[in-house]
């Protein structure tokens, strides 16, 4: 089925691999190590190490949509954050820059993304749905100066149920004043496309990050997109700063 923009009211944007670059950040540290075995230097270092990033997640978005569908995710998502909680407080203060900053990646923005943003949000009410821990993705957006484009971060903690359950995209439909069918997520993963489906909302795949077009398109994507910044040209294409049109869907 295609997008129906005219049902679009609302952005749902998922951060680690769509508007965060983790991708990049994990394959760049993956490669430095391999770097230093024999025969895997150099071009073939970092080739070799993003298809271990890629073969690695498929698994963990299985075990999400496991736990979700055996109830277990908010268990999960308690014991994670107790086990954080833990890590803080025993934190020695003198090899910790920042308490705040444990487990905290430092990546960058996803290119193009951070004045897509700024443009939709003067058309849209947005927010961000993550898995990942809240304060860790305000810190990123205030970093990037976005923070106050989004009406809601919702996150492991937000909400008793974490993707591919519905319940976090109810909720931020609910924060941003829409019903779930008029939202629109974009992530790069089986696990937001399965939200958005299981929300009634429609659902954009960008390959910036760790899902293929194949498996995107398969659990019911609407739009693929090479990239996260090509959906300026999609929503407001009059006001894509390069003037031009959203990438073409690769052939399958």
């Amino acid at each position: 089925m295609a997008l129906d923009l005219t049902r679009v009211r609302a952005l749902c944007f998922d951060v680690d691999g769509t508007i965060a670059d983790t991708d990049d950040h994990l394959v760049a540290r993956l490669a430095t190590l391999l770097d230093v075995l024999p025969g895997v230097s150099g071009r073939r270092a970092e080739r070799t190490a993003r298809q271990l990033v890629m073969a690695a997640e498929t698994p963990v978005h299985a075990a999400y949509a496991r736990l979700d569908a055996l109830g277990l995710d908010v268990p999960v998502s308690r014991l994670r954050a107790r086990l954080k909680a833990i890590r803080q407080r025993g934190a020695d203060p003198a090899h910790t820059r920042n308490p705040e900053a444990i487990d905290e990646l430092p990546h960058d923005m996803v290119p193009g993304v951070q004045e897509m943003l700024v443009t939709l949000a003067r058309d849209f009410p947005m927010c961000t749905i993550s898995t990942g821990a809240v304060p860790r993705i305000e810190r990123f957006l205030q970093h990037y100066g976005v923070r106050g484009h989004f009406t809601a971060v919702v996150g492991a903690e937000t909400t008793r149920r974490m993707k591919p359950h519905p319940e976090p995209l109810r909720y931020a439909a609910a924060a941003m004043g829409v019903e779930p069918q008029h939202c629109l997520m974009v992530g790069d993963t089986t696990i937001d496309i399965r939200t958005a489906v299981a929300a009634g909302a429609q659902s954009v795949g960008v390959l910036c990050g760790f899902g293929t077009e194949r498996e995107l398109r398969v659990t019911g994507a609407q739009l693929i997109l090479r990239t996260t910044s090509d959906l300026l040209a999609v929503l407001r294409p009059a006001e894509d700063p390069l003037q031009k049109t959203a990438s073409p869907e690769p052939k399958i």
